[in-house]
C-alpha cells in the first residue's frame, strides 16, 4: 500500500496541529496581545450588493469551517455507501454505541447545567472530533485489531451525522425560506454539473462548479441557515469520482489551514479571573459531559449492542475497547466548539466558559484515552507475542 509523504494526509499531525493552534489561541488571548487580535477578528467584511456582512471570526467559522464541512459529506457519503456503515448489519453495533454517546453526555450536562441559561448547551458535549479520535488512535495503539479502529470510525461518522442535524435543526433563525429554496436548487444544479464532469473531464465545467457552490454558500448563509449546512449538501450530492478527487485536494488544507485557523479563532477566549466555584455551571456541565459522559454512554450502550450477534459468537469488541472507544469519542473539539459558539450565541461570558469547558473536557477525554488506548494496545501485543 502506498503511503503518502505529505503529513498533513496523516492522523498524528493534522491532530497535533490543531491542538498547538487551540493552544496558541488561548495563550494570546491572555496576554497583552488581546486588543491587537481582537480587533482583527471583530472586523467587519462585507460582499457588495449582498446582505452578507461578517466579523473576520465568522468568516471563519461560517465560510472557511464550510470547506471542511464540504470534505466531511464526502466521507460520510463514502462510508454509507461503499465504507462501514453501507448496510444496515455494519450500521447497527456502533449506531447503539453512538446513541449512547449522544443520550448520556446530554443527560449529564443537563443534570450539572440545566437552568434556564445555560440548558441551551445541551448539544455542545455530543461531537466527536474524528481527526483527533484517529490521531491519538494511531499515536498510542499500536497492536490494536483493526476491529477497534473500525468501531470508533464508524462512531464518531455517526457523531458528525448527529452534529450536523443539530446544527440544521437547531440554529437557524428567522429562516428567508426563498433564499434557502433556491441554495437547494443551486445544490441540485450542482450535483447535475460533478455528473457532467465525470463523464466528460472538462475543467470549464469544474470552474463552474466552484461558482455554483460559493453562490450556493451564500444563498444558504443569507437565508438564517448556518452556512455550513451548504458544505454538507454540496459533500453529499456530489459525484463519488469528482467526490474524492475533491476531498483528496482539499485534505491538506483543510488540516493544514482550515482546522487550526477556525481552533485558534475558537479557543481565542479569555480566561475568567474567578475561583472554580464561581464558573457557570455550563462550563462544570461540558467539562464532566465529554470525557465521563462519552465513556459511560459509549461503554454501556457498546455493551448492550455487543450482545446483539449471532448466539456462540464472541463480541467484535471486548468491554475494555468500549471504554477506549469512549473516552476517543469524548474528544469533541472541533464540532463541540461550533456548537458551543452557536448554542451561547448571545452571551460572550456563558459562550467563552463553554468553550473552556470543550478545550478542558476534550484536554481530559484525550489524556484519557490516550491512557486506556496505550494500555489496550499493549495487552494485544502481548497476546499475539505469546501465539507467535
Amino acid at each position: 500500500m502506498r503511503i503518502s509523504a505529505n503529513p498533513l494526509r496523516g492522523q498524528q499531525f493534522p491532530a497535533m496541529l490543531l491542538l498547538l493552534a487551540a493552544a496558541l489561541g488561548l495563550l494570546l488571548a491572555n496576554l497583552p496581545t488581546h486588543d491587537a487580535i481582537a480587533g482583527v477578528l471583530d472586523a467587519h467584511i462585507a460582499v457588495p450588493g449582498t446582505s452578507l456582512d461578517l466579523s473576520v471570526a465568522h468568516w471563519v467559522s461560517d465560510g472557511l469551517l464550510a470547506i471542511f464541512f464540504l470534505v466531511v459529506a464526502i466521507e460520510l457519503r463514502h462510508e454509507l455507501t461503499h465504507g462501514e456503515l453501507n448496510s444496515p448489519r455494519k450500521a447497527l453495533q456502533p449506531a447503539i454505541a453512538a446513541a449512547g454517546g449522544v443520550i448520556v453526555p446530554i443527560a449529564v450536562y443537563l443534570l450539572i447545567a440545566g437552568g434556564e441559561t445555560t440548558a441551551s448547551g445541551w448539544p455542545i458535549p455530543t461531537a466527536t472530533d474524528i481527526a483527533f479520535a484517529l490521531g491519538v488512535l494511531a499515536m498510542f495503539g499500536k497492536g490494536l485489531p483493526s476491529a477497534v479502529r473500525v468501531f470508533l470510525l464508524a462512531l464518531a461518522i455517526l457523531d458528525d451525522i448527529i452534529g450536523i442535524i443539530f446544527i440544521a435543526a437547531l440554529f437557524a433563525h428567522d429562516v428567508n425560506w426563498i433564499f434557502f429554496g433556491l441554495g437547494v436548487l443551486g445544490v441540485v444544479v450542482f450535483g447535475l454539473l460533478s455528473r457532467w464532469l465525470h463523464a466528460t473531464g472538462h475543467a470549464g465545467i469544474a470552474v463552474t462548479m466552484g461558482i455554483v457552490g460559493v453562490v450556493v454558500w451564500g444563498l444558504v448563509a443569507a437565508s438564517g441557515v448556518h452556512a455550513t449546512i451548504a458544505g454538507v449538501m454540496l459533500g453529499l450530492i456530489m459525484a463519488p469520482v469528482p467526490a474524492e478527487r475533491v476531498r483528496h485536494g482539499l485534505e491538506p488544507t483543510v488540516n493544514g489551514f482550515i482546522l487550526p485557523v477556525f481552533a485558534f479563532v475558537a479557543a481565542f477566549v479569555v480566561i475568567p479571573g474567578v475561583s472554580p466555584s464561581e464558573l457557570s455551571p455550563a462550563f462544570w456541565g461540558i467539562l464532566i459531559a465529554l470525557p465521563v459522559g462519552k465513556i459511560l454512554g459509549i461503554g454501556l450502550f457498546g455493551w448492550i449492542a455487543m450482545q446483539i450477534r449471532p448466539r456462540g459468537t464472541k463480541p467484535t469488541l471486548e468491554t475494555p475497547d468500549l471504554l477506549a472507544a469512549g473516552a476517543l469519542g469524548g474528544i469533541g473539539f472541533t464540532v463541540s466548539l461550533l456548537l458551543a459558539n452557536l448554542a451561547f450565541a448571545s452571551d460572550k461570558l456563558l459562550r467563552d466558559e463553554a468553550i473552556l469547558g470543550v478545550l478542558a473536557g476534550s484536554l481530559l477525554a484525550l489524556v484519557l484515552s490516550g491512557v486506556i488506548v496505550s494500555l489496550r494496545a499493549r495487552h494485544y501485543r502481548r497476546l499475539s507475542a505469546a501465539v507467535e
